[in-house]
This record gives C-alpha cells, structure tokens and sequence, in this order.
C-alpha cells in the first residue's frame, strides 16, 4: 500500500512539476500537436501490439474494432482531465490540485472499467487456447509492473 501511495505520490508531484512550466505562446500549439500525435502514434503501435499477440482472427476483427476504439476513446479523455488540470496548475490552491489529480486517476480507473467491457465479448468469443493469450498478456504485464515497483524501494 506504501508502494502505490508514494507512486501516486509522485506522479502528482512530476505532473505538478511539468505543467508549472508551460511552453510560450506561440510554441504552444505546435507543441501539443506533436504531443497529440506523439500519443496516437504510441496508441496506434500498443492497439498493432496487442491485435498481434492476441492473434485476433478475421472473425473476431469486428469485436476487436470495439476494443481498439475504447482504449482510443479513453486515451482522450485521460489526456483531457490531464490537461483540465494543466490550466488550472498556476492558480490552483493544495486542495483544487488534488481534486484535479483525483480526476485524472478516476478517469484511469473508467477508462479500466470501459476496456473490460469492450473486451468481454471479444474474449468470450475467443477459444480457449487465445484466452489463455490473453490471460499470459495481461497477467504478464501486471507481473512485470509489480516486480519494477519492487525493485525501486
């Protein structure tokens, strides 16, 4: 519980950190244009990733168009409660800049939420041996996170 309360912790304080140095004015806007493409290009290679280590098959294509267009969905709208909290960084009192924080982490948690709901009917249509893919995948990944986690105390 430590390991997860100093995580949020920090990420806070790097956020915090990061959005009390804007970039002027008049690089601003190219700026987030390469920030937004930066991000769908990121999105675009993880949907490629996953479409291939999942093995989705032509008929399960149509389940996955619903998979891949959640986590683009939810990717927006993580990045819009990060930047409702980017304009408010250099007026916000302690208390605003936690509430602001407790936005973007509950906009992480539906974005979870939201991606096990579209992915339920894609696995549910799977056979078993590509669901056993996606529990390696997905428990592999949480593994790897947690194993990180323990290496940085």
């Amino acid at each position: 519980m430590k390991t997860i309360a100093t995580a949020i912790l920090a990420t806070c304080f790097s956020i915090s950190s990061y959005a009390q140095m804007p970039p002027s004015p008049a690089t601003s806007s190219n700026v987030m244009a390469k920030d937004n493409n930066k991000r769908d290009m990121h999105n675009a290679a993880h949907i490629k990733y996953l479409h291939e280590k999942l093995k989705i098959t032509a008929t399960e294509e149509p389940l996955w168009v619903d998979v891949a267009n959640t986590m683009r969905e939810n990717s927006d709208q993580i990045d819009q409660a990060i930047k409702d909290r980017e304009t408010i960084i250099d007026t916000a009192s302690a208390i605003e800049d936690l509430n602001a924080y407790a936005n973007i982490a509950q906009a992480h948690a539906d974005s979870v939420k939201k991606l096990a709901i579209a992915f339920g009917p894609l696995y549910a249509a799977m056979p078993d041996d590509q669901k056993k893919l996606a529990d390696d995948l997905f428990i592999q990944r949480r593994h790897k996170e947690m194993k990180a986690k323990k290496l940085e105390k």
